[in-house]
This record gives C-alpha cells, structure tokens and sequence, in this order.
C-alpha cells in the first residue's frame, strides 16, 4: 500500500511539474508573440512615416521659403525676381500680391501655372491655416502659402528632388517596451497659451497647454508640457540623447488626450525628428528647456546629419 501510494504521489508530483512546465511555456510563448506584434507595429510605423517622408506633402521635397512683405513680389528663375526659383522654373512666372487677407497671385500671360490641374489665371492662394489649403504646380515645382504668428511665406517644393529617391533608410534605435510608459496630465485650471521658440530665430510659436504630463522612469519622476493637438497631446522633448545621437532642437511624440482621472500612454519608440531635421525650410518648434529631460531616451528615431539633412536645390 505505502508502495502504490508513494507511486501516487510520485506521479502527482510528476504531473504538478509537467504541468507547471506547460503553463510557463504557455505564458512565455504568450509574452514572446505579444512581443514581436509590438514589434511589427512599430515596423510598419516606421516603413509608413518613411512614405509620407518621400510623398508630395512630405518634408524631403522641400526646395525653398520666402518670407513675404506686405505689396508685390514678382518669382520666377532668373536673378531679377524677388523671388528666384530653381532653374527649371520659367524666367517669370507671375506675380505675388500680399494684403492682410492673404496671397493672390496672377500668372504671367503664356506660363502654365496650375491649381488642381486647371491652368490658372490668377487665384488666391489660401494658406495652411485654413480649411482649405492651395498648392500651385509649375512642372515639377510647386509651392503654397503658410501662415506664422502673423507672416506669410511661400513654401516652395520639387516634386523631382533628388533627396526623394536619394534619401537613405532612417535609423532607430531597438525597440524597448520598457519605454512604452503610463502618463498622468497634471492640467492647469485653464489651458495656457505658451511661448515657443522655434529653429527661425524670431519666429515664435504660441500653442495652447492644457497641462503637464507627469511620468517615470526608473523610480524618478518627470515632466513634459504639453500642447493640445485636436484629441492629442503633442510633445516636443529633449533628452541627453539630443544633439549626439537625436536631432539637437528635439522630437516630437503624440499621446491619446486622456480623459479626466484617466492615464495615457508615452510610447517613446514613437518619437521622430521633426521636419527641420531634414532640410532648412521648415519652420518647427524646438524642445523649450522645461521640457529637456535629463535622462536618456535611448527608443525611437536618431539623426545623423551628415546622412539625413537634404541640401537645398
């Protein structure tokens, strides 16, 4: 009897283990799948933000930015113009008639200029800011109107721009779920309008700050201001990464705009350079030093400058 019920228990013990075994394979595999889905997420995030990079509305293609004084600006590619296009462009294109209300431009007789590609005679070019934004197209060139506390440009673009097909894969660093972190919003009794700088000395940024978010890593505490961006937060940060291994003026990162008493999410990984990063006409706000963090954010994009800044054409 001692000898079946040792044998018993043996194979109970034997079956405990087994099963002990099991269920942490079972868990493990679990983990690990979870694992290399985040991981591809992120990878077609990545393929995804190289697209948008190289599209017609994307930062690679970038060949100009004229600041606009009130009264007329004439553009065309040879050296008479105030604005002088590339090469490709016809030697006068039109004219540029700046008012309170916004750009017109009026086409010289003879040269094809487009908007939605209807030839146009002259039009009112509506900037960035409105619902409903004009691009022209001339060749392969275009350019549209954007809008800074105040200011107008003309943001010129070249469909053919060698940086297009040039332009080599980005870099980034591991992906590291460790820095995939829950965030408090700390808001203020009403939303704040900050003073941002940006990479154009002179050229302030006013957005609206709902708060700060409030997070750790490793045991320490930290804080980002935030700025509202529709049903987002979007954070320009720094961090020890910055200027070595990141982009010197920062990144940027979106967060779900958490509900009240709720969390969000900063998922680090998903920090990119902004646009300035690649070539010298964007106008992007830099981390303001409140939001340089002195801790190193080893996830998401690098920079190298001497690979991924575009000369101008």
């Amino acid at each position: 009897m001692r000898n079946i019920v040792s044998q018993s228990a043996g194979l109970a013990a034997t079956c405990m283990f087994w099963g002990c075994i099991l269920i942490g394979c079972s868990q493990s595999e679990n983990d690990n799948s979870e694992l290399l889905a985040y991981e591809a997420e992120i990878e077609q995030w990545r393929a995804q933000r190289l697209e948008a990079l190289k599209g017609p509305d994307g930062y690679l293609n970038l060949a100009g930015l004229y600041w606009l004084d009130e009264g007329a600006s004439s553009l065309g590619s040879t050296a008479d113009n105030t604005i002088v296009l590339p090469p490709k462009a016809a030697p006068r294109v039109g004219e540029l008639a700046t008012t309170a209300e916004g750009v017109i431009m009026l086409t010289e007789p003879g040269v094809d200029v487009r908007f939605d590609g209807i030839p146009v005679r002259s039009i009112m070019i509506a900037d960035d800011t409105t619902e409903h934004p004009v691009t022209i197209t001339h060749g392969s060139l275009a350019w549209s109107v954007i809008k800074r506390s105040g200011r107008y440009a003309l943001r010129l673009r070249d469909y053919e721009h060698p940086a297009i097909t040039g332009f080599p894969p980005l870099q980034y660093y591991p992906v590291d779920p460790g820095l995939r972190i829950s965030a408090r919003l700390e808001r203020y009794a009403e939303p704040k309008v900050m003073n941002v700088d940006t990479v154009i000395e002179g050229l302030g940024w006013r957005p609206e700050s709902p708060g700060v978010v409030v997070f750790d890593i490793d045991g320490q505490e930290f804080r980002l201001e935030a700025y509202a961006s529709g049903e987002e937060l979007f954070l320009v940060f720094g961090d020890q990464t910055s200027g070595h291994e990141t982009y010197p003026a920062g990144r940027f990162l979106y967060a779900d705009f958490p509900a009240d008493g709720e969390t969000t999410t900063l998922d680090f990984n998903y920090a990119y350079n902004p646009p300035c990063a690649f070539n010298d006409f964007a106008t992007c706000p830099v981390a303001s030093p409140q939001n340089r963090l002195a801790t190193t954010i080893a996830a998401g994009e690098k920079f190298d400058p001497n690979v991924h800044h575009a000369p101008g054409i």
